[in-house]
């Protein structure tokens, strides 16, 4: 993945009306966590949907009304999710064509995760405390984005303990073969696996990406929620798994390299990588004119050459004809001559005879 090909994803249509490059729904926040799933919607609107909509308990609800103008809120009467609303949201979640779920949840909504997850046919983004009571076999047409620790619970849930050992001591792309092996029915059933980590690993059933963008300024709180939201407007808009993880993992990472280097320094937090994605667009334009600019030097460079060698192997061809050219001439004219002679000769004996 490269900054053209996430700029191709971002990328609509001259005709294109409202709604067509995507409805995105965020369900999660929490009294302790108001700003995780304002930071997603945001992320998800720079990620190119065109609309985005948080499920959320009343008064966090209100808390995002006031943080931005740009997110809509859906408001759940409560402070947690629970399983009385999980009926409602799988409902709901129909008007949508992506959801995120997780962010902020807390441990509070266990079961309203289980049920919605189980229930709900609709493509999702699936992170944080959302992925902590289930197991691989729960899920379907979903992104996931746990960390270490949260796919060592995972791991424990579906029973599969004994790969934790290996998983420790493997790199990257050792801990990719171990898990795509062991985890068929999870990836069979259309899902994506995004491994978070130093490099990132997205897996899906006939595919692998590793992701080596980044910093260890991400590991700051909120990074994972820009993540997650990423990964949701990309796929509202594009309706594909893997190009929507894998873009999310590269965009989210080079945007943090990016406050690194500008920064000088590990001071950049979740809230600056959802301001600089708009930077997006100008530093693809800039990537595509210099890959020009090279092209035409090389251009450049390649056509004196050829046209040298064509010169010299034209000259050398013309000095051996001219050369082929002259000798026979010579004999020609010899022979002419001397037989000239002999004809004279032959006359003069003639007329002294007489």
């Amino acid at each position: 993945m490269n900054l053209n090909q996430v700029k191709k994803l971002m990328d609509r249509k001259k005709n294109s009306s409202k709604g067509e490059n995507g409805y995105a729904l965020i369900i999660g926040g929490s009294e302790d966590y108001v700003g995780a799933p304002a930071l997603a919607g945001l992320a998800a609107l720079r990620a190119g949907c065109d609309s985005v909509t948080i499920a959320a308990p009343e008064k966090v609800a209100w808390i995002i009304n006031s943080y931005s103008p740009d997110l809509i809120t859906h408001k759940i009467k409560g402070s947690n999710f629970n399983i009385k609303n999980a009926k409602e949201m799988v409902k709901y979640a129909e008007l949508f064509d992506a959801i995120c779920l997780g962010n902020g949840i807390t441990r509070k909504a266990d079961k309203f995760s289980q049920y919605f997850i189980r229930k709900s046919p609709r493509l999702k983004v699936v992170d944080a405390d959302a992925l902590k009571s289930m197991s691989f076999k729960d899920f379907n047409n979903s992104i996931i984005t746990p960390h270490e620790a949260e796919l060592e619970m995972m791991l424990a849930n579906s029973g599969k303990e004994f790969l934790l050992p290996k998983l420790k001591s493997a790199n990257a792309k050792e801990k990719a073969d171990i898990l795509q092996g062991n985890l068929r029915y999870f990836l069979q059933n259309n899902n994506v696996l995004l491994l978070k980590g130093a490099t990132d690993i997205i897996i899906s059933r006939n595919k692998v990406a590793y992701n080596r963008t980044g910093n260890q300024g991400m590991t700051k709180a909120g990074t994972g929620d820009v993540l997650a939201g990423l990964a949701v407007g990309f796929l509202s808009k594009t309706r594909d798994l893997f190009k929507s993880a894998v873009a999310a993992s590269y965009v989210n990472g080079w945007v943090g390299d990016q406050l690194l280097k500008r920064k000088k320094g590990y001071c950049f937090i979740a809230s600056d990588i959802v301001e600089d994605l708009e930077k997006l667009n100008l530093a693809a334009k800039k990537s595509v004119s210099f890959s020009k600019k090279e092209s035409s030097k090389k251009k450049v460079v390649t056509k004196p050459v050829k046209k040298k060698v064509a010169k010299k192997k034209v000259t050398k061809k013309k000095t051996v004809k001219k050369v082929a050219k002259k000798k026979p001439v010579k004999k020609k004219t010899l022979k002419k001559k001397t037989a000239k002679k002999v004809i004279k000769k032959k006359v003069v004996k003639k007329k002294k005879r007489k």
